[in-house]
């Protein structure tokens, strides 16, 4: 098959009408671990499993992509209310070391294991919302 190599006829694509997604609501419902797109059926099968299609409105959810995004975010958001939050009562308080070591690793790890689902069922949203990895409806090889 032979490409011409003169360009005098224009290119005719076929475009199709897409409806736009807001993201906003869709990460509300990602955060909340509900679908992104009708907001009532289950984002997760598991804790932080995300099942293959919503049981409400059928919208295929296993095309997502949140692998590192959702730890990474989670650290910096506890990061960021840990530390300060250390600081704070080392400066105001002085408590003794082992008072330290009890609470705050302890304060991480509980606020780590509340948010990491979280984060994740909002970076699906998020992905679903900008049609990212699958969620355009274009079926690739």
């Amino acid at each position: 098959m032979s490409i011409p190599m003169d360009m005098s006829e224009p290119h005719i694509y076929e475009t199709a009408e897409i409806s736009p997604r807001p993201a906003f609501p869709a990460i509300l419902r990602g955060f909340g671990g509900h679908c992104p797109a009708c907001g009532t059926g289950s984002l997760f099968r598991r804790f932080l499993k995300v099942t293959d299609s919503c049981a409400h409105c059928g919208e295929e959810l296993h095309h997502h992509e949140a692998d590192d995004a959702p730890p990474y975010f989670t650290i910096m958001i506890v990061g960021h209310i840990v530390v300060p939050l250390m600081l704070w009562v080392e400066l105001a308080y002085l408590p003794p070391l082992w008072i330290h070591a009890l609470v705050w690793p302890a304060l991480t790890l509980v606020l780590s294991l509340w948010l990491l689902p979280r984060v994740k069922g909002s970076v699906v949203g998020w992905q679903w919302a900008l049609r990212m990895h699958g969620f355009d409806g274009v079926t690739r090889d």
